[in-house]
């Protein structure tokens, strides 16, 4: 074969998507999960965990930085859209009240599935020892502590400690101050803006890894709870965890975009697919924010916009932690311990979660949304230590929904507010989550890639008779 035809061959064969990459990455981590955990050979669930955990920590090291930026900037920039401050407060305002109305859909689902399942019921179970000591050194969440910790004490340690409802508070504060500020903040803008362009590079590459880190975080799960083995504790908790979120995933918000997006459910879930691959095996929404971004604006949504709300919907909009969990887990927890609810139980279990949903940010969100919860119906936080032993399992179906809610809203409230692109929306030219499916060329770009093309032209042109014997020859 001539080197005309085995070039384009050769980049055929490299050339694999990445959403068929994770998939096999995926594929090949269960079967190293099980090997290890057959031969219990130690090493490699060590190192499948390293292979993991180091990836999910070189994304969680971005986020503070991203959302603090991606805030300041989109804040700033929607002075650019032409509208006045009543009008972004009116895009604030539709944001939030859709997180809200869809955090009370999904919390009353989850109580419906609790009612049906009933998980607890005639089991008696008993806190497993180490699961009570890991339980004591946590503390409880309380309405103060969520209130106070809104605003930090110390900007600095905000940061370090990656305390993102802390940074989003500030964020937005310093985003309406340069709204405000208008022109004289254009150079501060500018500086932000450059470093979210850096950011945004630094995470691509890390999402070329993103194959590795999805072999190391599944076969690490797989290696140390198995598979069957994970789910027959507690089976009846988990199954009706799982079916409240797929409900809400593949049911209540297909069926929103659908009605009120005009998007059909057929390219969502296309476009969404990877993104809730990932969200799946890496257990965090925070990890998953420049996969969740980025989707977003593939679906159409104006990048301004999409900005201020993806990083507003990491920390505020998580569906499957704060608002279907806690339902599900405060019924079972119930039913284990012979305590009947009442009619005002469950009027607050409905509420609870979705106010509570906003303290629900980073690792550990639903620990927090589910003792508001059970303090607040007046349920032993002892409960908890019951449902450690599935979490990881339960983790994954919470987050992947916790992101695809992260994604509805936007698209929603873009429709809404003439903010969503259809041309970008049916788009299927890249792949999702390369971040240049949507970017705008500059103006260089544009003439350097007109330049290039007249010159592919020319050299076509000058070669066709080349061509021509090259494929008489391979018909040959």
């Amino acid at each position: 074969m001539s080197s005309v035809s085995a070039a384009p061959a050769r980049r055929r064969l490299v050339k694999i998507p990445l959403a068929v990459q994770i998939l096999l990455a995926l594929a090949l981590g269960v079967v190293l999960g099980l090997t290890a955990r057959a031969l219990s050979l130690e090493w490699l669930t060590v190192t499948l965990q390293t292979l993991g955990s180091t990836f999910v920590s070189l994304l969680q090291v971005t986020v503070v930085p991203l959302v603090f930026t991606a805030i300041v900037v989109s804040i700033a920039s929607l002075r650019d859209l032409g509208r006045g401050p009543a009008a972004v407060a009116r895009l604030g305002g539709k944001t939030l009240l859709w997180f809200a109305t869809t955090a009370f859909i999904s919390v009353l689902i989850g109580i419906a599935t609790g009612l049906i399942s009933n998980p607890g019921r005639g089991l008696e179970l008993t806190p497993d020892p180490a699961a009570v000591e890991e339980l004591a050194e946590r503390e409880p969440g309380s309405w103060l502590d969520f209130v106070t910790g809104l605003v930090p004490s110390n900007l600095f340690a905000a940061f370090a400690e990656g305390a993102v409802l802390q940074v989003v508070v500030v964020s937005v504060l310093v985003g309406a101050a340069a709204y405000s500020l208008g022109r004289r903040a254009e150079p501060f803008v500018a500086v932000n803006r450059s470093i979210l362009e850096i950011v945004q590079k630094v995470l691509w590459w890390l999402v070329l890894l993103a194959p590795i880190g999805v072999l190391g975080l599944i076969g690490r799960a797989v290696a140390t709870y198995g598979l069957g083995e994970t789910l027959a504790p507690l089976a009846r908790l988990g199954i009706g965890v799982y079916v409240a979120c797929l409900v809400v995933l593949v049911g209540v918000y297909p069926l929103l975009l659908r009605v009120f997006a005009k998007v059909r459910p057929s390219i969502y879930f296309r476009k969404v697919w990877p993104v809730l691959q990932f969200a799946f095996v890496s257990r965090s929404s925070g990890a998953t924010l420049p996969l969740t971004r980025q989707t977003t604006i593939n679906l159409g949504v104006d990048r301004r916009y999409a900005d201020f709300a993806v990083p507003l919907g990491v920390t505020t909009k998580m569906d499957g932690c704060a608002a279907i969990y806690p339902a599900i887990a405060t019924i079972f927890i119930a039913q284990v311990y012979g305590v009947p609810l009442s009619l005002g139980d469950y009027v607050l279990i409905a509420l609870v979660p979705v106010v509570a949903t906003g303290a629900s940010a980073g690792v550990a969100g639903w620990f927090t949304a589910l003792t508001l919860t059970l303090s607040t119906v007046g349920l032993p936080l002892e409960g908890i230590a019951l449902v450690l032993a599935i979490d990881p399992i339960l983790d994954m179906i919470r987050t992947a929904t916790n992101v695809a809610g992260q994604i509805t809203i936007p698209v929603l409230v873009a429709r809404n507010e003439g903010l969503l692109d259809d041309k970008v929306l049916n788009s299927t030219e890249r792949h999702l989550l390369d971040p240049r499916a949507t970017a705008q060329p500059s103006s260089d770009e544009t003439d350097s890639k007109q330049e290039d093309a007249e010159a592919a032209d020319g050299s076509a042109q000058a070669s066709a008779g080349d061509g021509d014997k090259v494929g008489a020859a391979e018909r040959r």
